[in-house]
């Protein structure tokens, strides 16, 4: 078990932090056969802050392993796949867990399929890093853990709150920007809700670039002056800001995907992602919201060439995007 902390430890070293997901959190996924053996799956972001504490998974004391540690690498997560064969009741009862969560200041997920089908998954964080095997987490549970998930996700996705900002400077007046931002958010929370049910699919990269290209496009709409903004997004921004929301949706759902929604209690984990999103969007809004009434209330003259730099910066770093990603999608 040393041996195999230590090789996703150098893995994790190893990796460029530039191609970290947003939402990548630890995964330790435990299946207990009929039979006894308990198959393991650990499963780590490569990128990780310099500096941080190790995560390290914590498995009971009456399990032993029986197969050597099969590591693969890949481009954003380490995966490392073991067997374990526990002494009598099996799993019933074992203390479960993952350390290093509360000096990382992160959350991890664990889930745990037992012999008789029944399934136990619940998100692991500093001050909760270990589970007794017993019941199975409270639909109030499961619904603050994913709330805060979807928290997380949309303040930590750079891309997605990017696109917003495009929205707010993009759309004048309070009740179109209203209809607009309503627009978004029910584009993306139905295709977040498809294809985290599995309805739908999409090849995941593809839709990384897609969603870059949105923001581009948002972009180029913002470098014009106002009164030359005669197409589309400038004439009905809720009808691309609904299309695009279906781009971001896959996103969100492909986030969602690795960490997996809890078999018990799926319409409540998808709800509080959703819902945990959207707060987190508002929440971003009305910070922005204040920041531009702060800067107006300024007495300072500002250049009419500082009016595009936001239109540019947005541009750049979405061209950024667009061109990592497609290199990174031809390159896998």
């Amino acid at each position: 078990m040393k041996r195999l902390l230590a090789t996703l430890a150098l893995l994790a070293a190893a990796a460029s932090p530039a191609n970290a997901h947003p939402l990548d959190p630890a995964l330790l996924d435990i299946n207990e056969s009929p039979s006894g053996l308990v198959a393991v799956r650990w499963s780590v972001p490569v990128a990780q802050p310099l500096g941080a504490a190790p995560l390290q998974p914590v498995l009971p004391t009456t399990c032993r392993a029986t197969t050597s540690p099969q590591v693969e690498a890949g481009d954003v997560r380490a995966v490392a796949r073991w067997s374990l064969e526990c002494d009598s009741p099996g799993l019933t009862g074992a203390r479960i867990g993952i350390d290093g969560l509360r000096e990382r200041g992160t959350d991890a997920l664990l889930r745990i399929q037992r012999a008789d089908g029944s399934v136990t998954q619940t998100v692991l964080r500093g001050e909760r890093d270990r589970l007794t095997l017993g019941a199975v987490s409270s639909r109030g549970e499961v619904f603050a853990d994913y709330l805060r998930l979807g928290w997380e996700h949309i303040l930590l996705g750079i891309d997605h709150l990017l696109f917003v900002l495009g929205l707010l400077l993009l759309v004048r007046g309070r009740q179109a920007l209203f209809w607009t931002v309503t627009s978004f958010t029910v584009g993306h929370s139905i295709t977040l809700a498809l294809a985290a049910l599995g309805l739908v699919d999409f090849p995941p990269r593809l839709m990384e670039v897609l969603i870059a290209a949105t923001i581009l496009v948002l972009a180029l709409e913002l470098a014009r002056p106002a009164p030359e903004r005669r197409g589309l997004m400038a004439r009905s921004p809720w009808a691309t800001a609904f299309a695009f929301g279906l781009l971001h949706g896959v996103g969100f759902a492909g986030a969602l995907s690795e960490v997996g929604l809890p078999r018990h209690e799926i319409p409540a984990a998808l709800l509080a992602f959703n819902l945990g999103i959207e707060a987190g969007q508002l929440a971003f809004i009305a910070a922005m919201m204040a920041a531009r009434a702060a800067l107006q209330g300024l007495p300072v003259r500002w250049p009419t060439a500082a009016r595009a730099l936001p239109a540019y910066a947005i541009g750049s770093l979405s061209a950024y995007w667009i061109l990592e990603r497609t290199w990174s999608m031809l390159a896998a």
